[in-house]
């Protein structure tokens, strides 16, 4: 009987305690529908469903899904969505997106960022609170000026291996570029970031390089689909297995890298790196130590290494393909960018230096206005932690905010025409007057993108590597590039470009 008893009441228990938590949870959800009633819906919104069954699964139509919800609704002060029973607040104009980017109180990634741990651990794309702080702190000297400059050698190499292949395609017709500028891109940040040439240009069926495609592709469709964000359903109906064995890939491949980069630094003088000019952001990290003066162990490198793969090869690429296409159809920006490296290297054939990236002006203008056009992080998320007002509406704790630059960049009060594309918007002179957060490709705020200037300075020498030597012609049409945005804004048709040698 006292065994009954006890089994009994163990239930009784349970019960009370699984009512408690969805007591609880239920609470909660019910105070923020409540509070978020007054703010416009994108569409009909059901309890416990919210809009997650209107959704499109296919990511070129979940795009325009979300840009015609922009469009919409443009001039409402504020719209939401609610996955499940998780409320969003979509934001695209300049006065929604500044009390939250530019407010250190919410500067946690929104929750669907947990898709990222697995491959990124909480490195400093991914991490919260203390822990980012201190890594921004330890990580912002690996991108000072000299580092960088440190960095140019490998860039302008790799510019050139990219410029020989395409010399094969004068003349030959349309072919889609997308995939060449791709590989350059990730030969950069492989030599840079790891110290590791991986020959992608030379090599693209290379399984590490696959694998960062795949698993990028892998992320995204679960980010879209809410029944697959618990574990359990995942496991078993989802992409898991696909997922972890991916994931086993890209892991094996950095370790290692780490693995061998510690062990030339112990062999070596102390520095690890023999010729200075070098030295791979990998080296600086085994080198760094935190304010108590310990150093960060392999598995702290690799939440970086990893984040920096994928950070810091697939936007810049896609912000050069973008501008290709850009430049490829509008002649007369075209020519005044030829103009201005005739300027700076006249009939020379040497190499970028720094000075004369500072001396490309109107290329930056270029590459600026593509990133308006097409920024290549189309949405990021934060997670709101206290009720905020935002635009007159009260928000609560535990909404996630989505943040649209491709909307934003088309608010018409601050760029006129904004299908336009015009470089011009961006010289010093045209921009005194414009909001700071109206143009955000980098995001803002304390967690902008660390490696901003790496990436300009990557996409100056690139660009002005081809457009020494070619003249570049698209062969779409802006209507036929069809963005897809997983978690970076691709072209779903590629970029296609027809190429003649300078005259």
């Amino acid at each position: 009987m006292a065994v009954v008893a006890y089994g009994a009441a163990l239930a009784v228990g349970l019960l009370v305690a699984l009512s408690a938590l969805v007591y609880q949870r239920l609470r909660g959800y019910l105070r923020k529908w409540v509070m978020m009633k007054p703010i416009q819906a994108v569409g009909p919104t059901y309890p416990l469903l919210g809009n997650a069954l209107d959704l499109k699964t296919d990511a070129v139509e979940f795009f325009q899904q979300i840009l015609g919800y922009t469009n919409e609704f443009r001039q409402a002060p504020l719209i939401k969505m609610w996955l499940g029973t998780v409320p969003f607040v979509i934001l695209f104009h300049a006065e929604t997106v500044e009390p939250i980017v530019s407010n250190p109180a919410h500067m946690d990634k929104s929750s669907v960022y947990s898709f990222l741990h697995p491959w990124l651990g909480t490195g400093l794309l991914t991490s919260t609170g203390a822990k980012w702080r201190e890594r921004r702190k330890m990580l912002t000297p690996t991108f000072h000026f000299s580092i960088l400059q440190d960095f140019l050698e490998v860039m302008n190499e790799q510019a050139q291996v990219l410029v020989d292949k395409l010399s094969s395609r004068v003349g030959a017709g349309p072919f889609d570029c997308f995939n060449d500028v791709t590989l350059c891109a990730l030969d950069i940040i492989c030599e840079t970031a790891m110290g590791r040439k991986v020959h992608a240009q030379s090599n693209s069926e290379s399984e590490y390089v696959r694998s960062i495609y795949k698993m990028s592709d892998i992320i995204s469709r679960r980010q879209r689909a809410p029944w697959f964000w618990p574990n359990l359903t995942y496991k078993y109906f989802g992409e898991a297995n696909v997922h972890d064995s991916t994931l086993k890939t890209l892991h094996s491949f950095t370790m290692e890298v780490i693995r061998e980069r510690a062990q030339s630094l112990k062999t070596s003088d102390g520095t690890g790196v023999e010729d200075r000019k070098r030295r791979a952001f990998l080296d600086m990290l085994l080198q760094t130590k935190d304010q108590d003066g310990n150093a960060m162990s392999h598995g702290d490198i690799q939440e970086e290494v990893d984040t920096f793969m994928f950070e810091g090869h697939d936007t810049t690429a896609a912000s050069m393909n973008w501008a290709l296409h850009l430049l490829g159809s509008h002649s007369d920006v075209h020519r005044k960018v030829q103009r201005e490296l005739q300027e700076v290297f006249g009939e020379s054939e040497r190499v970028a230096s720094m000075e004369d990236l500072r001396r490309l002006k109107y290329l930056e203008c270029v590459i600026k206005e593509a990133l308006r056009l097409f920024p290549s992080v189309p949405f990021f998320g934060r997670s709101i932690r206290q009720d905020t007002i935002i635009n007159g509406f009260k928000v609560p704790a535990g909404t996630n905010a989505v943040v649209l630059p491709f909307a934003l960049h088309r608010d018409p009060r601050y760029f006129p025409e904004p299908e336009e594309f015009r470089p011009e918007r961006f010289l010093p002179e045209n921009c005194l007057d414009r909001p700071p957060y109206a143009y955000i490709p980098f995001s803002a705020g304390l967690r902008n993108c660390i490696g901003q200037r790496f990436a300009m300075m990557e996409e100056k020498v690139v660009l002005s590597s081809i457009l020494r030597k070619f003249q570049v012609t698209a062969t779409q049409s802006r209507a036929e590039l069809l963005p897809t945005a997983g978690l970076i804004l691709r072209p779903e048709n590629g970029i296609w470009i027809r190429l003649e040698k300078c005259p």
